[in-house]
Parts: structure tokens; C-alpha cells; sequence
């Protein structure tokens, strides 16, 4: 970044910040396609995915890229993060500067995508969505496109077998049976044909009109569709593109109140359909996945950090942090495994995915405490699973505690969230909703003994024996077989 653009940026960073994902209110288009209806269809059968946002910044333990954008400067710049970079807390060009070179003293020794895949397989995740490159424009694989990535020789990392990281992930999740998911930026703050050096960079936008500099802007748009181009054919089989930064957008697709982006009267059109006809020749069947924009493209919607509070209409997936941060940051508040099993049902229970995401440190290691909580969620996913994969959801969807899913051949799944109080099940619960086949054997999950049921009016009434009302396979959430109950209703 040159310093003229620095310094003017610098004085244009009163901007409020903007939610970095609004939700897109255009209309869902649903896909056509039958090799991509396929991989949908498969995608939701998976539930439960892995995130990992991880990049050279994790060294310093900040936010990934915003913190050089100067209108979100104010709320993770440098003095809102920790003693690596509160030296520049009033030298914004200075930290800026400093960001930009953190490649250089990037040396992750410690990774090592078999142990993560491993301990994304042990808490019950089944499919992996890896920053390729996130809006900062540093590449996390061998692309020839640029020399800002991991695999440049002024990055320490660069003489290491394993310098071509998106490549090592993808190898190390596909052979423990995952599917692939590529997160790609579509802005890339590094690259002079979007943020250009001749003028000053105030927001997240290119910083020039895209129609007075038409130009500039194909450079741009031949550069992506080139880097898409080498993740697609150059890594594998791939399930997603997991494309970010829904303001890069075609301007007749834009509604500029929903999105934030008002006062931006230029268009970014990427050329989605060059883009996604490049990487679906290389991948056929390949998931799209253009967040917040709507329409054709956004073959299923990303809610983030929040569960919406009824099923929706289409393909969707709630991506959501284990701690409090996408990326690293030192001593995170990581939830429990309690809460992530009880939003995990509730998600599934309305029809949708849960993406879970944890970054890794700047050594290429998953923090111990993180590491540990999905250990705690992958001890449920084992005995309650069966409820969760490969499920869809069924009326009533939830009721009280209940959260209710369904498997194809009718098999109804009633799931008790207990309260933070509860440590054992009461000795008589009443299920409202579906209600099993005639003669049908109710169990708990994680125990094979029959329950005793009967119907008192729209409810289930089962009695729990005192061997189980303890049951450790619950802990968390507690799973009832109600086989039948979907063809009965």
C-alpha cells in the first residue's frame, strides 16, 4: 500500500463501521442445475461444518484484514487490539505498514493439517471451509497471480514442504472423508486494480468509479477470475465456493439500505456468470455460494453468528464462531459445548447447517481450549448423531425444550435442550408433536431399551426408568426415537 494512499486514508476514518455480512434481501433463486440440486442435497445432508480463518495476521492474534480498513478502523484498528499493535494505536500508516509485512516473519512450523482434520472429524464435522484468501489479498495457496502468498520467498514458510497450504488442508480433510468448501474474497485490499494507489481508500469499495476507470476494473476482474480458476483446477475436488464480501456485486442486484452500502453509485460486477461457468467447468456440481447478494449464485444463504428464529424457504447454513473471534486471538471466550450441541439442534431442527469455526495461531496450531470443547461436542455427536445427519425438518419444528428432526424413512427425532440447572431427565416427559407409529419402540438414544409410551391428547407421554434419566450420552441434549411418527402424521 503506498504511503499517499495511507496518509489520506488515514484522514477519512471517522466512517461507522457497517455489519461486515448483511443479509441479502433479494429474491432466492433456486438452482436448476441437477449435478449442483445433487451436491445440495448432499451438502444438507452433512449438518454439521468446520471454519478455519487463519492467515499471517493470527501471529499478532487480531481480527483478520478489517483492522486496515479505515472505516473500520475504529472499532479493531491498532488501539483496540493487544501489545503487538498498540504501538501504532496513533500511526495508523504505520500499522497499516507493519500489517502488510506480516508475511515476512510468517513461519507456522507447527502446522499440521492431519491433526486438524482429526480434530474436526472427533467433534462430528463433516464437511471444511478454509480461507483461501481473505479481503486483506494474501493467498493462502501457490497462486501465480500474485506475489503476496503463502508460498512467496519473502515469507519464511515458503521453503517448507508444506508451503501450499490450501493444498495440504483440502489433501489432509478429503482423505478423512470431508467435503471441501473454498473461501475466497472477491475484494482484495492488496491489489492495486481495487484499491488503487492513485487516491485514497476511506471504506471497504474500490476506491475509484468502476465506470470512468473500466480499465482498472477488468485487470480486477481478469485477476479473480484467474485465481478462481487455480483453486479450481488446481486443488482437488471441491464441494464449495464460499465466495465473501457481498458489496463486490453487479449494481442492478444492489439494494443499497439493506446492504450498507449507499453513497457507492458505482458498479463492481465480478461477471458472476464467467466466474461460475469457469469454476463449475473444472468442478462440476460445484456449490456457489455468493454471500448476501441474492439470486442465482447464492446456491444456499449464511446467516452469521446468529439462528434464525423460524425454518427458512431455502438451502441455508448459520456460519458462527466458537469463540469470540473468526481469526486468533489469544485467551478467546470459546462457548461451551453445552450451547454449541443446543444451537447445533436448533439449527438442524429449522433446516439448516451449522458452520463452526475456530482459527488457528500463528504456529499453525488449534488452541488447546478449543480443541478440547469440540472433543466434549463430538462425544454427543457420536451417541446422537444419528439425529442429526442426514435429517430435514418437520413440523412443529420445536416445542418448549423440543427441537424436532426427521429422517427419510419417516423416523421422527424428538431432542430435549435441558435447562443450564437440568443434569438428569425428568422421570416423565411429555413430547408434544408427532407422534410415533402404533407399537412403535421408543428409545433414548445411546441405550437400546424400549420406553414405556403412551398418547395423552397431541402428546407423547414417556416414562424414563432411573438407569436413564442420567444418562451421560445426553448431557448436553437428549435425543428420543419416535420411529414411524413422520408417516403418521
Amino acid at each position: 500500500m503506498k504511503p499517499l494512499r495511507l496518509a489520506i486514508a488515514a484522514l477519512l476514518c471517522a466512517a461507522a463501521p457497517l455489519s461486515a455480512q448483511a443479509e441479502g434481501k433479494d429474491p432466492y433463486v433456486p438452482e436448476t442445475d441437477p449435478l449442483v440440486v445433487r451436491k445440495l442435497e448432499q451438502w444438507q445432508d452433512w449438518k454439521f461444518g468446520f471454519m478455519m480463518h487463519w492467515g499471517a495476521y493470527s501471529q499478532w492474534g487480531i481480527v483478520e484484514s478489517w483492522s486496515i480498513c479505515s472505516e473500520d478502523v475504529d472499532w479493531c484498528g491498532p488501539s483496540k487490539s493487544n501489545e503487538h499493535t498498540k504501538r501504532y494505536a496513533n500511526d495508523y500508516v504505520g500499522y497499516v505498514k507493519a500489517y502488510e509485512q506480516l508475511p515476512t516473519t510468517f513461519n507456522p512450523v507447527k502446522f499440521d493439517p492431519e491433526r486438524w482434520a482429526e480434530v474436526a472429524k472427533d467433534a462430528g464435522t463433516k464437511y471444511v471451509v478454509f480461507t483461501t484468501k481473505h479481503h486483506d489479498g494474501f493467498a493462502m495457496f501457490d497462486t501465480q497471480q500474485s506475489d503476496y502468498k503463502i508460498t512467496a520467498a519473502s515469507v519464511p514458510f515458503h521453503s517448507n514442504p508444506r508451503a501450499n497450504v490450501t493444498k495440504e488442508v483440502f489433501d489432509a480433510f478429503r482423505a478423512q472423508g470431508f467435503g471441501i468448501g473454498a473461501y475466497f474474497s472477491k475484494p482484495d485490499w492488496h491489489s492495486d486494480d481495487y484499491w488503487s494507489p492513485r487516491w485514497a481508500t476511506p471504506n471497504r469499495h474500490t476506491n475509484y468509479d468502476t465506470r470512468k476507470h473500466p480499465d482498472i476494473w477488468k485487470r480486477f476482474v481478469d485477476y479473480t477470475h484467474a485465481q478462481i480458476g487455480e483453486i479450481t483446477s488446481q486443488y482437488g475436488p471441491i464441494d464449495i465456493l464460499w465466495l465473501d464480501g457481498g458489496w463486490v456485486r453487479a449494481r442492478d442486484t444492489m439494494d443499497d439500505t439493506a446492504h450498507g452500502i449507499a453513497g457507492v453509485p458505482w458498479t463492481q460486477d465480478i461477471d458472476m456468470p464467467g466466474l461460475a461457468a469457469l469454476a463449475r467447468k473444472n468442478q462440476p456440481g460445484l456449490i456457489v455460494v455468493d454471500r448476501a447478494v441474492g439470486g442465482r449464485y447464492e446456491n444456499y444463504r449464511t446467516p452469521e453468528q446468529k439462528i434464525p428464529d423460524e425454518p427458512l424457504p431455502y438451502p441455508w447454513e448459520t456460519c458462527m464462531t466458537l469463540g469470540d473471534s473468526w481469526s486468533y486471538v489469544p485467551n478467546d471466550n470459546y462457548k461451551s459445548a453445552r450451547s454449541v450441541v443446543q444451537m447445533l439442534v436448533d439449527v438442524v431442527a429449522k433446516g439448516g447447517n451449522y458452520l463452526l469455526n475456530v482459527g488457528p495461531d500463528g504456529n499453525g496450531e488449534l488452541p488447546a481450549e478449543a480443541v478440547e470443547r469440540l472433543h466434549q461436542i463430538g462425544r454427543w455427536m457420536r451417541v446422537n448423531g444419528e439425529a442429526i445427519y442426514a435429517s430435514r425438518a418437520v413440523a412443529p419444528y420445536r416445542d418448549g425444550k423440543f427441537r424436532y428432526t426427521r429422517l427419510k424413512d419417516g423416523t421422527v427425532y424428538a431432542i430435549y435442550l435441558p435447562d443450564e440447572t437440568e443434569s438428569k431427565l425428568p422421570k416423565t416427559l411429555r413430547i408434544p408433536g408427532p407422534a410415533p407409529a402404533a407399537g412403535a419402540q421408543v428409545t433414548l438414544l445411546g441405550n437400546d431399551a424400549a420406553l414405556r409410551w403412551h398418547r395423552d391428547g397431541e402428546a407423547t407421554v414417556v416414562e424414563v426408568p432411573a438407569a436413564l434419566r442420567n444418562s451421560a450420552a445426553g448431557a448436553y441434549a437428549w435425543a428420543f426415537r419416535l420411529p414411524g411418527a413422520a408417516a403418521a402424521q
